[in-house]
């Protein structure tokens, strides 16, 4: 479930204890090609383990996150969706039409980084953004 050198193994190395709903919290993370909202770990969680919560799975969350093991993005779904910090920063275009979401690399948002240092004294944390718009198609 946990893979070397990934979010459990840095769990244990920081003292924590890797109870099997945190490594089952840890697989979902992990194991997810997307942005995954605590609710959907939580059902991939509960198919296996009935005996899980969701308050357990918001109270791993938040610990991850603490901790810089994952990252925290607003999708703009009335949800927040988690990724593993390991996994690269990266941004999101999200097109307020009709849901397309593009991703952007960091180098993209570099300058930006770099203006907002040098204009406005400003060191920007920008791990994961959505920046919301229309894209091409639902702009003509």
């Amino acid at each position: 479930m946990n893979n070397p050198g990934g979010i459990g193994s840095k769990l244990s190395e920081l003292g924590y204890r890797l109870t099997p709903q945190r490594m089952m919290i840890l697989s979902a993370i992990e194991s997810s090609d997307d942005h995954v909202s605590a609710e959907e770990i939580y059902a991939q969680v509960v198919a296996k383990y009935s005996n899980v919560n969701i308050s357990t799975v918001y109270r791993t969350l938040e610990l991850l996150k603490r901790l810089g093991l994952v990252t925290e993005t607003d999708m703009g779904e009335g949800r927040v969706r988690y990724h593993p910090a390991d996994k690269g920063h990266h941004h999101h275009l999200v097109c307020k039409e009709c849901g397309a979401i593009i991703n952007l690399t960091e180098s993209v948002m570099a300058p930006v980084k770099d203006t907002l240092l040098r204009e406005y004294k400003f060191i920007a944390d920008l791990e994961h953004l959505a920046i919301f718009g229309r894209c091409i198609n639902c702009s003509k």
